[in-house]
């Protein structure tokens, strides 16, 4: 009886002991970030003022490969086809937790850090997903993370995977299909966002490409009979995808841009182009409808007398959920909190929330930043793609979204643009550095965890499943964007 009291004293030591250095490093990783927030703002910063979309983010991701380099990370270029994106690994063996790093700009979104719409340059590009925040975070999770490694002599492996033209090119796609996921244990990521939240929420599947439209020129009005208008072929298909939008699942959307629809009025185009997006919860329904839409797009050709190819673009699969490890994000959110408006920053809140159209509900911004939502699964709806649900689809993955944009602002806005490059943006963005770097300690520390979460992800993905990225066998679009 003595001996099972000694034994019990003694495990209790050590389950004491080891709470008790887990929190004591878990405090030395967030001291890193507090002490070097003013190095990762200027990271930030710096991409913001690059402003790069997908494929040319040249700069951009040279600033995060040096930064990491500089710490001990060991670097791959040029992976997967893609001069832009990269891998940083540090350290050997199991477990490998990866942490996903995005850089890209949106077209047209110029934004001075300003509450007032201000161009830095008419019609550029600018940072209205805030992916400038996103790109230094996780570069900033790592390193800490890698802080703990060196300094423990703990084993395993963090990487990082800096992930190009997330905005309609697909990069991680490409990734994906080269298999640089397959060794993963778990993939962690997090997106700026209007609230703090762990929350696990639908993702749309989403499939993209360019229709292009061959006609004959001809002088429009001295031998108008003699020309065959791509234009015509363009607003065709435009026309009968309207009309189709009736007769689809009411939770798809379609979105277009006519990219190219001629140079002169009075020469019949010969040439026009127009840029078209499927999305839906389910990817079985943006194939049916994609095989539909290229219909429209051959009928408007047979109708118009003109010729008619389409480049498929990018392709993504919708969100294969984790509960495992979201749930374990959502702890260490929890923990790291929210944060609070300088009386400045509210002043500059204020002034983009008088900007926006419907000022009806506006919340508190700084009300909605000091605290974080509560835990839920959410069923239905989504408004969003992006391809790190094929990373979801081949790793257990989880994320959260941080408070870098004013509460009420839209999705890709100037308003966004101008919280991006602000202290706003900064505070968020630590916020998400910090969930990620626990997060992943987390999993260091725990196998079992790791288990549960490849168990899960297997039982998602259901018997015999295979991946095949909706974009096909195609190379990368790097192009796209210019």
């Amino acid at each position: 009886m003595r001996q099972q009291i000694i034994l019990s004293s003694i495990m209790c030591g050590f389950a004491f002991s080891a709470a008790a250095q887990q929190q004591k490093d878990k405090a030395a990783m967030i001291t890193y970030l507090d002490q070097h927030t003013a190095s990762y703002d200027s990271i930030a910063k710096k991409i913001w003022s690059y402003a790069e979309p997908g494929y040319l983010e040249e700069k951009s991701a040279a600033l995060l490969q040096t930064t990491l380099q500089q710490q001990g990370f060991t670097v791959k270029a040029g992976i997967a086809g893609i001069p832009t994106a990269f891998e940083a690994s540090y350290g050997s063996g199991e477990p490998i937790i990866a942490i996903l790093a995005e850089y890209d700009a949106l077209p047209g979104l110029s934004q001075e850090a300003v509450p007032e719409k201000h161009p830095v340059k008419d019609g550029g590009p600018g940072h209205g997903c805030g992916h400038n925040l996103f790109g230094t975070a996780s570069v900033a999770a790592a390193i800490s993370v890698k802080n703990w490694l060196q300094s423990s002599g703990a084993k395993g492996t963090i990487r990082l995977y800096g992930c190009p033209a997330e905005e309609g090119g697909s990069g991680k796609v490409y990734m994906v299909r080269e298999g640089l996921f397959k060794d993963v244990n778990a993939v962690l990521h997090w997106h700026p966002g209007n609230q703090n939240s762990a929350a696990v929420s639908p993702w749309l599947a989403n499939k993209n490409a360019k229709f292009r439209f061959y006609g004959t020129a001809a002088h429009a009005a001295a031998s108008p009979e003699k020309g065959r208008s791509a234009l015509d072929g363009v607003e065709a298909m435009d026309y009968m995808v309207n009309m189709m939008r009736e007769h689809i699942p009411s939770t798809t959307r379609i979105h277009y841009v006519i990219t190219k629809g001629g140079d002169a009025p009075n020469v019949v185009p010969a040439f026009a182009e127009v840029y078209y997006y499927v999305r839906h919860p389910e990817m079985k329904v943006v194939k049916s409808v994609w095989e539909r839409l290229v219909k429209c797009a051959e009928g408007a050709a047979l109708g118009t007398g003109t010729r008619m190819d389409y480049e498929v673009i990018g392709g993504v699969y919708n969100m294969l959920p984790n509960i495992t490890l979201s749930q374990i994000m959502d702890k260490n959110l929890h923990q790291v909190g929210g944060f609070s408006y300088t009386p400045e920053e509210k002043e500059f809140a204020k002034k983009i929330q008088a900007s926006f159209v419907e000022k009806d509900n506006t919340p508190n911004p700084d009300t909605v930043t000091s605290r974080v939502s509560p835990f839920a699964m959410i069923r239905e709806g989504g408004s969003a793609s992006s391809d790190v649900a094929d990373v979801s689809w081949v790793a257990p993955t989880a994320g959260i979204v941080t408070a870098t944009f004013v509460p009420g602002s839209s999705g890709h806005s100037w308003q966004n643009v101008a919280a991006a490059g602000s202290s706003i943006g900064i505070k968020g963005m630590m916020v998400a550095a910090k969930t990620m770097a626990l997060t992943a300690y987390d999993l260091f520390k725990s196998p079992e965890t790791l288990k549960v979460a490849k168990e899960e992800l297997d039982k998602r993905q259901g018997t015999g499943f295979k991946y095949e990225a909706m974009l096909g066998d195609r190379k990368p679009a790097l192009d796209y964007r210019k």
